[in-house]
């Protein structure tokens, strides 16, 4: 490792007082200058079961709601459940557990999402409308919520054609994203009919959960695999993705904190191929777009083991927690753990006067941890994934030590 690089890192890092929320922000004041300018921060994770990404993320969410003007957290999660979550956020309808379980993905039903969904409740608590902060799921699937807003609008307007409209559709409540390959499309041409019925009738939730519902057909419908990455379903997944959040930046005063994976939040092709949803946010709205990523050295994280062929999906076992050890030398995580071995952040955005040797390393490829909410059994240890953090990262954060998220009762 070049001694330059690790001296920059070093003394360009702004060392974490704490990864949970309600402590001190001293430690943060740095990411007003750093965020200046910024309308959308990008929150990575490198696994989607880490307690200590959740907890920091939490942490950056209250700060940037309350000492730099963020209005909306948007997260990786069921469009159509959002509404529900909103409403509790903002309005108290409901409980903070049931709507987030009504958000259909385990990786957040658990008590550091509960303890966040609770803080944005407790901070809209006798706050002007204008002055809350709310939620937004960005994710075409999970769609349940969206046939029940429809379902309900059909009997109100046209009983006589809910059966007809929405019956071939009841499928996308539970299908996921390229499980019904069909180069024919026939969902989607049933979602087009049921929007084209709706639209002009319903200028309000009925014609936004309608539109859901044409997403959500065409990722059911889309290959895994093609030979063209942008017409796989996990391209269209991201760029479903970032439309949902373009739409959310229509009032100029709006500024969102997003949580996704790193593999969605990049500013390139996830894996070299998949033009990533921040790929996409970035090519809007330039450097008013902020990609933080969120990296792990070792410990231990929560994800599903699947076997290995064709038959993974549906034999893949319930969460368990994975253990993993120090990164390898020739990663990004042992770069960062040599610079500084406690939890820390890197603004990358501040490199461009930098030594030539560090500006050559962050242009340079390197492999760094990623791990998603299915991990292959016995092999997921040795998954490293191709980055140039230059292209594809404005910030880092290193997480020392991880431990596996902590899951709310299924009852």
């Amino acid at each position: 490792m070049s001694d330059e690089v690790t001296t920059w890192l070093a003394r360009t890092a702004l060392p974490l007082s704490g990864l949970t929320a309600g402590v001190s922000r001293a430690d943060l004041q740095p990411l007003k200058s750093i965020l200046d300018g910024v309308r959308i921060v990008g929150l990575g994770e490198a696994t989607h079961g880490t307690s200590e990404f959740f907890q920091l993320k939490h942490r950056l969410l209250e700060f940037l709601v309350e000492e730099m003007g963020f209005s909306v957290l948007a997260m990786e999660a069921s469009a159509s459940a959002g509404p529900a979550v909103d409403a509790y956020v903002c309005q108290g309808v409901g409980d903070a557990a049931g709507v987030l379980a009504g958000l259909g993905f385990w990786t957040w039903r658990t008590h550091e999402v509960l303890g966040m969904i609770e803080w944005m409740r407790e901070y809209n608590r006798g706050r002007p409308e204008g002055k809350k902060v709310h939620f937004a799921g960005i994710d075409p699937q999970q769609c349940g919520g969206s046939l029940a807003v429809v379902g309900s609008f059909l009997r109100t307007v046209a009983p006589d054609r809910e059966a007809g409209l929405l019956s071939p559709l009841r499928v996308l409540a539970k299908a996921y994203p390229g499980s019904q390959p069909d180069p024919q499309r026939r969902l989607v041409q049933h979602a087009e009919e049921l929007l084209t019925f709706v639209c002009g009738r319903s200028p309000g939730a009925a014609l936004q959960h309608a539109r859901i519902l044409v997403r959500a057909a065409d990722l059911v419908t889309r290959a895994r695999q093609h030979a063209d990455p942008e017409q796989t379903v996990f391209a269209a997944r991201d760029r479903y993705m970032a439309e949902a959040v373009k739409e959310r930046l229509n009032d100029p005063s709006t500024k969102i904190a997003l949580w996704a994976h790193n593999g969605h939040i990049t500013k390139s092709r996830h894996g070299g191929a998949v033009p990533a949803m921040g790929q996409h946010l970035h090519t809007r709205y330039g450097d008013a777009y902020y990609a933080l990523g969120l990296l792990l050295s070792s410990g231990s994280f929560r994800a599903r083991r699947m076997w290995p062929g064709p038959w993974s999906r549906p034999r893949a076992d319930a969460p368990a927690t994975n253990r993993i050890g120090p990164a390898r030398p020739d990663t990004v995580e042992a770069r960062l753990a040599a610079a500084g071995p406690g939890n820390h952040l890197v603004d990358l955005r501040s490199a461009a006067n930098a030594p030539t040797a560090v500006r050559e390393w962050l242009n340079g490829r390197h492999r760094m941890r990623s791990f998603g909410a299915m991990v292959p059994r016995w092999t997921y240890r040795f998954h490293l994934s191709p980055v140039s953090l230059a292209e594809e990262y404005d910030g880092l954060a290193y997480v020392a030590m991880s431990t596996g998220s902590q899951p709310l009762p299924t009852s």
